[in-house]
């Protein structure tokens, strides 16, 4: 058989004892495995312990908190994906899954037979009493002529739309090209929504021969009494409905009328129908909001890094709109899509080693006259000896000449008083040449290509570089993160003043707003320079710096959680308006429209919009901006 490399994934959860004969059965399977991957979901029992002795040495990933079925398989299968970056197929199923010797060979068999390349097999799932489960029971393709059914039965199998997590075998290239199951949905209609989006416009096949026993604690489907998980349902039905990419028009209300079918069964079910409806009613109300991306959840987990790659391959794929370059050769591979992430901008994403160490990196700290010299101090410290990823230099770029009490700190930075054993280099410009200049040195003298921006009057949590370094390992070029704003003379914390991670919602900020906080921000020297680096234009320099990278093709994120602590005092809101920032906007607009990142009437509006509120009262434009960040807040969440 030409394409056997498998790597199986068991997601487990307190089930000791079912996961050690769902290992079992893994190693007595008559196709051998070419890898296993265990996600234990911060289980209280010893399953962790029964997957790192078992003979069959499974690499395990130990979650810190329960991520639910939906979360460990999208874990599991960013782990094989970058541990195993040759295998061919994915295999998945949860620990109280126990597959026959054959189950796995049937599967392979019943691909290499079908007359075509299919994205999914599943297997049949029976109860303990060899009874089929209704739990797992696959919805059948609707619509197929009769020449594909004849296809599907060359292999011995039916054509399917969706599937469950239990035992399904899927292509690794057409996982690489949708990515990952959505971890926020924790359970329920997870399994739904991934592989519907697998299956579209992809070919998915039932395979009874090949067999699994599911042992859940009763025989029954997913139409039985829900009780207080009706929450999940109504929820995740809400989200896949509105944003999911995995039904076309007409599914969706075909699925939509069968949900509420399906709620009235279980309605009239019930044996609590307040509760039912008490947890749909919460169901509903976390249905009105985004739900968390897995950037998000995933975020200070072993597998950070693996979800970030792939899900960065995935989009890398995708057209996320007109206009808009990509980096690398398209269309390479069996599929579009379908090539090697390592294709495209620095890194090789689709493979990388999740264990491998972080690339050395450099901070770049510019410095002028009008920075404060207590609070350079604080900076400097809060980037070197209190961070628990330290970087191997920190650049300071003296822009003209500064006062005494700067020069101070400046002497005690040389000497390694304030950084501990990371170096410190000062750059000293003769004359004040302005920021954007004055990174511009200091990019073209830094040691390394990785760049951390800091700036002299703020204060970057410890965690800050250990969670955007694993990031720059993956393959991005441009990690951003979420700011919280603080006021000193006010002794309060400000808004938290969060960007979107997903590469086409930065796309589509673009053409309004900057999608990124300047003073959190981890790129590659390389890729700012390949777009001229940084261009004055005031106080907008960053914009327009990140807007010609994202238009280039570069690979970007935002972390949400707050990484920079970013100082604001009285000024703050009025230096966001009057003459001179309305010359760089309308310089801004220009440039942008110039160079096609937007279109004529998105032209008109950022005028409209954009530079009417450089004009107005500073009370009005505070107002204004903490109302923005509440609305980008619900939209990111």
């Amino acid at each position: 058989m030409s394409r056997t490399s498998v790597v199986a994934v068991v997601v487990a959860y307190n089930r000791q004892e079912l996961l050690r004969r769902c290992l079992d059965s893994l190693a007595e399977q008559t196709v051998a495995l070419t890898g296993t991957v265990v996600v234990d979901n911060a289980s209280t029992d010893s399953s962790r312990e029964v997957a790192s002795t078992h003979p069959l040495g499974a690499h395990v990933v130990a979650l810190p908190t329960n991520t639910g079925g939906a979360g460990g398989f999208a874990a599991g299968i960013a782990r094989a994906l970058t541990r195993f970056p040759r295998a061919d197929w994915i295999w998945i199923m949860d620990d109280d899954t126990i597959p026959t010797a054959t189950a796995l060979e049937a599967l392979v068999q019943a691909a290499e037979a079908y007359p075509g390349a299919p994205a999914l097999l599943a297997s049949r799932a029976v109860w303990t009493d060899g009874t089929e489960h209704p739990m797992n029971r696959p919805r059948t393709r609707p619509g197929l002529p009769p020449a594909l059914h004849r296809h599907a039965a060359l292999a011995g199998a039916r054509q399917i739309r969706t599937a469950s997590f239990v035992s399904i075998l899927m292509d690794a290239r057409a996982v690489r090209e949708v990515g990952l199951p959505r971890a926020s949905y924790f359970l329920w209609n997870d399994d739904f929504e991934y592989t519907s989006r697998i299956l579209r416009g992809r070919v998915g096949l039932y395979v009874p021969e090949s067999v699994v026993h599911h042992l859940t604690k009763a025989l029954g489907s997913s139409d039985a009494d829900p009780g207080e998980r009706f929450r999940f349902e109504v929820r995740n039905k809400m989200w896949t409905f509105r944003d999911s990419t995995g039904l076309g028009a007409v599914e969706r209300l075909a699925y939509e009328a069968a949900t509420a079918r399906r709620w009235l069964r279980a309605t009239l079910s019930s044996a609590d129908r307040a509760a039912l409806w008490r947890a749909g009613r919460q169901g509903l109300r976390e249905g009105l909001a985004r739900p968390a991306d897995n950037a998000e959840v995933f975020l200070g987990t072993p597998v950070q890094a693996d979800v970030a790659a792939v899900e960065a391959a995935a989009r890398e794929g995708r057209d996320d709109g007109p206009g808009l370059k990509r980096r690398g050769p398209a269309g390479e591979g069996e599929r579009a899509g379908a090539a090697s992430a390592s294709s495209g901008s620095a890194g090789a994403a689709g493979a990388i080693d999740p264990d491998a160490s972080t690339p050395p990196f450099s901070v770049l700290l510019p410095v002028y006259r009008g920075d404060h010299a207590d609070f350079l101090r604080r900076s400097l410290v809060s980037v070197t000896v209190e961070q628990t990823l330290r970087p191997d230099e920190v650049l300071i770029v003296r822009d003209g000449p500064v006062p005494d009490e700067l020069e101070d700190v400046l002497a005690r930075a040389r000497r390694g008083e304030l950084s501990g054993e990371v170096p410190v280099r000062v750059l000293e410009l003769e004359e004040n040449v302005g920021l954007a200049a004055a990174l511009e040195v200091g990019l073209a003298e830094v040691a390394h290509d990785v760049v951390a921006r800091q700036d002299a009057d703020d204060i970057s949590i410890p965690e800050r570089f250990a969670t955007q370094l694993p990031l720059m390992a993956a393959g991005y070029d441009l990690v951003g993160s979420a700011i919280q704003e603080f006021d000193d003379e006010a002794d309060t914390d400000g808004v938290i003043r969060r960007q979107p991670s997903d590469l086409g919602q930065i796309r589509r900020a673009l053409a309004l707003r900057d999608p990124f906080n300047h003073p959190s921000v981890v790129y590659r020297a390389a890729a700012v320079r390949a777009v001229g680096g940084y261009q004055t234009l005031d106080l907008m320099e960053d914009y327009w710096l990140f807007a010609r990278m994202i238009h280039d093709g570069a690979r970007a994120t935002n972390v949400p959680q707050a990484l920079v602590r970013y100082r604001v005092g009285a000024g703050a809101y009025a230096r966001r308006g009057g003459m001179r920032l309305l010359r760089s906007e309308l310089d801004l607009q220009s440039r942008m429209r110039r160079a096609g990142l937007i279109t004529a009437s998105q032209y008109a509006r950022n005028l409209a919009v954009r530079a009417s509120y450089r004009l107005v009262p500073t009370a009005v434009r505070q107002a204004a901006y903490r109302t923005a960040q509440k609305a980008l807040l619900r939209r990111t969440r």
